[in-house]
């Protein structure tokens, strides 16, 4: 490495030295990720789509209390966040997008600062870079979805209550601080708030005595706060609907508690975490084991009762979704910050030949050797795709795979050729580096920002996007998850109707599926994408 000349040693020292270092290390780490794209975007149709449809509706009629005619099942802060990016920078993925990329910056340097307190600089840094190469994190901070301004709230809160601890003085500024942030959690994610809120409840009880947080009237004066734009936002609604917007929002709650979503059983999570939080999760219960034989002064109620106490909820709660699970990533990562800690000091102290590989002096030896099988396997798997013809994957696959094998090139290179100065660092790099690759070589490729690329190039047709921009269109019933991308990017809207007869003469619209001829009035079809056809209706 180049800071290793001699020449450049006092002015290497001189930086990492400085006190936003880790700050601007963490961003140069991270932004990449969150911006790089193929230049092209399409939103998701489930969930980002119907929160980028909704924010729309609030902008277009300047309506920010319920502009789709009946009483909602969501508080309106996601719509609210995203609607103002609307009027700033204009109606588009980005400005869709942009809330939750800031945020999820925030939730990193939050991240960083809870663990630097916890545990220390080194794994706090470490736990924060972790989380930004997280697959299912990096893909939520990039989508226009409450998840990660909830879970901002919540790492804030968290944040206030150990700053009440650590500094008396502003005990009351920081107790009001952890109170607006959870019932302002409330207005961006509705009664979902709660399951964090209890998750607290171990830390907030069982260390009473220490903190008495719960005996600071600021922090139920911060609850108050906080809750005052979703009581307006109840107030008007209720002038509207009456009742119904209380039912509307309390049995949609209820919905969600008392049916299974996909077959997703209580075991979902235990497979579902590994999956999209590989390999940290695995890490992580290693740094689990740990903290639990060693605790963490203070604080081993958040670092443990808290990711512990949400998970059992999680699993108990009858809907099981993966986003649902994102409040446990950053314990996850300050967790598997731990145990990769632990294992660089094992690597650095060597290893036992002729001993079991399992045996804790041979965990690293056997860990390297896995992540050279992963990336054999990736390299077998990117010539099939190659040989498929899908050189996109094919690529992604070939990079994963070279990426892969640093782990055991470092491993090999320090204790089978000598090469002393490959320290615990270089081997702890070799696991974050390849899923930095991976993630920026397919956000660059798009699928990390272009879901629907055959709706994009659908609606950027001349044929179609003349219509579009000069015509207001119809919508005549329109079924499946995907309309909502035709209502998202459809700039000029005409009427909702029931059947194509109610479309006038020479109009257009949208349709599902194909129309009879026999019951239809005569009609040309512009364009088709899928079940949805664009048509005009002849005079």
């Amino acid at each position: 490495m180049l800071y290793k000349l001699p020449f450049l040693k006092p002015i290497w020292r001189q930086i990492s030295l400085s006190t936003t270092f880790p700050y601007v290390s963490l961003l140069v780490w991270t932004i990449p990720l969150l911006l790089f794209s193929s230049g092209e975007n399409s939103v998701m149709a489930h969930d980002e789509g119907l929160y980028a449809w909704r924010s729309r509706q609030m902008f277009d009629a300047d309506d920010w209390i319920a502009p789709w005619g009946n009483a909602h099942h969501k508080t309106p802060g996601p719509y609210w966040l995203i609607g103002i990016f609307y009027k700033l920078l204009g109606i588009s993925e980005f400005s869709t997008r942009l809330p939750n990329i800031i945020l999820g910056i925030f939730c990193l340097l939050l991240t960083y600062e809870i663990g630097k307190i916890m545990l220390s600089q080194k794994l706090a840094w470490l736990a924060a870079a972790i989380l930004s190469v997280t697959f299912l994190w990096l893909q939520y901070c990039r989508l226009g979805t409450p998840d990660i301004p909830t879970i901002f709230l919540v790492l804030f809160a968290i944040y206030a209550f150990i700053q009440a601890e650590l500094s008396p003085k502003y005990r009351y500024i920081w107790g009001f601080i952890a109170g607006l942030s959870l019932s302002l959690g409330f207005l961006m994610r509705s009664f979902m708030i709660f399951l964090p809120m209890v998750a607290l409840l171990p830390y907030l009880i069982g260390e009473h005595r220490r903190h008495r947080h719960l005996l600071n009237p600021f922090l139920y004066v911060g609850l108050i706060v906080g809750l005052i734009p979703t009581l307006i936002w109840f107030w008007f609604n209720w002038q509207r609907y009456g009742n119904n917007s209380f039912a509307a929002l309390f049995g949609f709650v209820l919905e969600l508690g008392s049916q299974e979503r996909a077959g997703n059983g209580i075991i979902f999570y235990l497979w579902n975490i590994p999956v999209n939080a590989f390999p940290w999760a695995f890490f992580s219960l290693l740094g689990l084991v740990l903290v639990i034989r060693r605790p963490i002064s203070r604080y081993q109620l958040i670092l443990v009762g808290f990711p512990v106490v949400l998970f059992a909820q999680l699993s108990i709660f009858s809907t099981r979704l993966s986003h649902y699970s994102l409040t446990l990533y950053p314990f996850i990562a300050l967790l598997a910050a731990v145990g990769l800690d632990g294992l660089g000091r094992i690597y650095q102290l060597g290893y036992v030949n002729r001993k079991p590989l399992l045996q804790k002096a041979n965990i690293p030896r056997t860990l390297s050797y896995a992540s050279g099988l992963l990336g054999i396997l990736f390299i077998f798997a990117s010539i099939v795709a190659f040989a498929w013809g899908d050189r996109k994957y094919a690529t992604l696959g070939l990079i994963l795979g070279l990426s892969w094998l640093i782990v055991p090139v470092v491993w090999i290179s320090r204790y089978h050729l000598g090469c002393k100065f490959l320290t615990a660092g270089y081997w702890i790099a070799g696991w974050l580096i390849p899923c930095w690759l991976g993630l920026a070589v397919a956000s660059g490729f798009g699928l990390l920002g272009d879901y629907n690329p055959a709706y994009r190039t659908f609606f950027q047709k001349p044929a179609i996007a003349s219509i579009l921009q000069t015509h207001p269109i119809y919508f005549v019933q329109l079924g499946g998850k995907n309309a909502v991308l035709l209502r998202f990017y459809t700039p000029v809207h005409g009427q909702k109707v029931e059947t194509i007869a109610q479309v006038p003469p020479s109009s257009y619209a949208w349709v599902y599926k194909q129309p009879s001829s026999q019951i239809s009035p005569p009609h040309r079809v512009i364009g088709s994408i899928q079940d949805y056809k664009l048509i005009q209706i002849l005079p």
